[in-house]
């Protein structure tokens, strides 16, 4: 069995949603100790940037006719489809960025959809797969605060993973993860240190119930 996990964070030192996701990975490690974890880091290795729309141009042309580039392209979002299809676990810790989901992140999705396993309205083949996301907002986006429905990131990620993909979605959360340097935000600080530890509480359970049903599943 195998963990897949996507990092989107530009940052690795004081990253939330890297550490809630080591959280999930501790936790999934404790009952599968030794098993492999194929990682991606867009945040640090992020796709070409033309990939996306080079593989489209590819999908309307032979095999054999397509440049160089394109097959390239086309490559490349069969070795993105290829690693999904190769995890029994997800661990997904994307941020939100400008209110809304990282480019990078978007472009992976927009790659991996061109790829014929995964063209949008054919069979979900991870249909049930269990999965962990893991998100940070900076601000408070919930009922009644001044931002409240600008958070454009965890809808989309919930309705591309759980119904795009078909993932058994889990969601571990933290807000306002920017009151700590933000002097605007200081009378928000305590409300913060509670979200990130919940969100680690969280992650933590949800690690422990994706690593129980992955065994359920491999032994079924």
């Amino acid at each position: 069995m195998t963990l897949y996990r996507l990092d989107a964070s530009i940052r690795l030192e004081g990253s939330v949603t890297r550490a809630v996701a080591d959280t999930v990975q501790t936790a999934w490690t404790a009952e599968h100790p030794g098993v492999p974890i194929l990682r991606r880091d867009l945040g640090q290795h992020p796709l070409p940037a033309d990939a996306w729309r080079t593989a489209v141009s590819a999908a309307f042309l032979p095999a054999g006719d397509r440049t160089d580039a394109q097959r390239d392209a086309a490559g490349l979002a069969t070795a993105l489809a290829d690693e999904l299809l190769a995890a029994d676990a997800y661990l997904l810790a994307v941020p939100l960025y400008n209110y809304a989901i990282p480019h990078h992140v978007k472009h992976w999705f927009d790659l991996l959809l061109t790829e014929p396993r995964f063209s949008p309205g054919g069979d979900r083949i991870l249909e049930g797969r269990p999965a962990v996301l893991v998100t940070a907002r900076g601000g408070g986006y919930g009922p009644g605060t001044p931002r409240e429905g600008w958070d454009h990131s965890t809808p989309y990620l919930r309705r591309m993973f759980g119904d795009i993909l078909g993932l058994d979605l889990h969601v571990a959360e933290a807000e306002l993860t920017l009151a700590g340097v933000n002097p605007a935000m200081e009378a928000l600080r305590g409300l913060a240190e509670k979200s990130l530890a919940d969100a680690h509480v969280t992650a933590e359970s949800h690690g422990r119930t994706i690593a129980a049903r992955v065994s359920e599943l491999t032994t079924a």
